[in-house]
């Protein structure tokens, strides 16, 4: 960190979740210096507790959102053409509940869903009959009709890093674990100080991004000398995962009472994920946390329509995310907008504030935040990551079945679960992950099952990471699969390196 002393960027960027990451890498490829900072790991928050899709929102419809729901399916699109190695189409099944929303409802939904924005990868919506399909088989008998539709599925918290990874090559400097403690204006630009682990630090920026998601409204307030129009609602998501409710590929959609909608999604092959809740939240969002009423209110849904029942001792993880909703006049929180606004203020220097987003949108965003703030930077740079690949999703064909079958035959020696995971986690990278190794033996001590050194060196090389938990709950889901295993060899493994 001291090598940046008095250092001077064009763009400082606050916040290291998918927009500020989005941000950092746009901006970096159209060649502006980059400084991004987050004051934790990367995706340590919003960014890593989402239902991990990447769709439209077909909920949305009836609010009435068209204009979002349309943005929302061509960045489907262009997500999965990104990425593939880290998304998957998903086919979703919705049981029918008449009494809940009529079938010509439904279906006139459905019908916008595939027609609001051109489809290339993902199937039309269809009628099926729960009483023969596959799916049907996991419900409860009084279910003998459904739909089916297509969305995607992403690892969310790995698309932040993929997107930091781009940024950083493409020239911007990241500092994971680094505040942001104040903007001063100084001659027209940003005299910034940060602190971390190596202490305090000053730096310049001609303009200043406020990507702090949950927190933006605070920023603003407490380090900066900007006022701002726009405030964030804050909307608490719970999720829980529990053992596999389900042996096929299909996902649901299941409507409950209240008009809220849950989904159940196959999940790390051996559990089936339930989310989400939607509940206004006013603590700080480093400490959001599940609640009973939470828990129960899935399960309960679950409940409702699978015949395998499970209760709240039955969970095997839940995870809690506080969405920077954008305010607007909705009482109810599932009613808030999930489109976002952009605020740039000039004065005292020029600072844009990101209110409000949604993950499958963050790349439009990243886009339209660095086409606002290009013409004070005095470039015409044109927008670029349109049509180009993340790290690692350059795949042959595009095809996921494709490269996973070059990763077999290149290293016959893995266990079969290891090449589903390193093809699914890094995609083409997964070269410089296990370098010249030609045996198991190559990589290193397996410091918990699974995981062995030569992984966890390109983690913390290349991938930011440094605790054990950065390694098993964002870089991968490894965590999940091994409740109450003693983590002293990875943690002693990561402290030697600290030393």
């Amino acid at each position: 960190m001291s090598e940046l002393k008095d250092a001077s960027f064009d763009l400082l960027v606050v916040g290291g979740g998918i927009n500020g990451t989005g941000i950092a890498r746009d901006a970096a490829g159209r060649g502006l210096t980059v400084l991004l900072v987050e004051q934790d790991d990367l995706a340590a928050h919003t960014s890593s507790a989402s239902t991990k899709l990447i769709h439209g929102g077909l909920r949305y419809l009836e609010e009435f959102h068209f204009a979002l729901v349309r943005k929302a399916l061509i960045e489907r699109e262009v997500l999965l053409r990104s990425a593939p190695h880290i998304m998957r189409p998903l086919h979703f099944i919705m049981p029918h509940a008449p009494h809940l929303r009529p079938a010509w409802m439904i279906r006139a939904g459905l019908f916008l869903y595939d027609h609001l924005a051109h489809r290339e990868r993902l199937a039309a919506s269809g009628t099926v009959d729960l009483r023969t399909h596959i799916a049907g088989a996991a419900l409860k008998s009084g279910y003998t009709g459904g739909f089916v539709y297509s969305d995607g599925w992403t690892d969310d918290a790995r698309l932040v890093v993929l997107n930091a990874l781009d940024a950083r090559e493409r020239g911007a400097v990241l500092l994971t674990r680094t505040r942001c403690e104040r903007l001063t204006e100084h001659g027209g630009q940003w005299r910034v100080t940060l602190s971390g682990a190596g202490g305090r630090l000053e730096i310049a920026a001609r303009v200043a991004v406020n990507a702090s998601g949950p927190w933006v409204d605070r920023f603003v307030q407490g380090a900066t000398p900007v006022r701002t129009a726009h405030r964030v609602r804050l909307v608490k998501g719970s999720h829980i995962v529990v053992p596999r409710l389900f042996d096929h590929r299909f996902a649901y959609i299941f409507q409950n009472e209240d008009r809220r909608i849950v989904f159940a999604i196959p999940y790390e092959h051996d559990f089936t994920l339930l989310g989400t809740t939607d509940v206004d939240y006013h603590g700080d969002p480093a400490a959001v946390r599940i609640d009973e009423e939470e828990l129960g209110y899935l399960c309960e849904l679950a409940n409702r329509y699978f015949i395998r029942q499970i209760s709240p001792r039955e969970v095997r993880w839940s995870y809690s995310g506080v969405r920077p909703l954008l305010a607007d006049e909705s009482r109810d929180p599932m009613s808030v907008t999930r489109d976002y606004a952009l605020e740039l203020e000039r004065r005292p220097a020029p600072m844009l504030s990101v209110f409000g987003g949604k993950i499958t949108t963050y790349r439009r965003l990243a886009e339209d935040a660095v086409n606002l703030l290009i013409p004070l930077l005095g470039t015409r740079a044109e927008p670029w990551t349109g049509g180009a690949t993340l790290p690692g999703g350059d795949l042959p064909e595009g095809s996921f079945a494709v490269f996973l079958r070059t990763v077999e035959r290149r290293y016959p020696w893995l266990p079969a679960r290891l090449h589903q995971r390193y093809a699914h986690a890094y995609g083409t990278r997964v070269e410089r992950v296990l370098g010249p190794a030609t045996a198991l033996a190559d990589l290193g001590a397996e410091l918990l099952p699974g995981l062995y050194e030569r992984e966890v060196e390109y983690l913390c090389r290349e991938e930011f990471a440094r605790t054990a938990e950065d390694i098993l709950w964002r870089r991968s889901k490894l965590g999940l699969h091994l409740p109450g295993a003693n983590l002293a060899p990875l943690e002693g493994w990561l402290a030697a390196l600290r030393s």
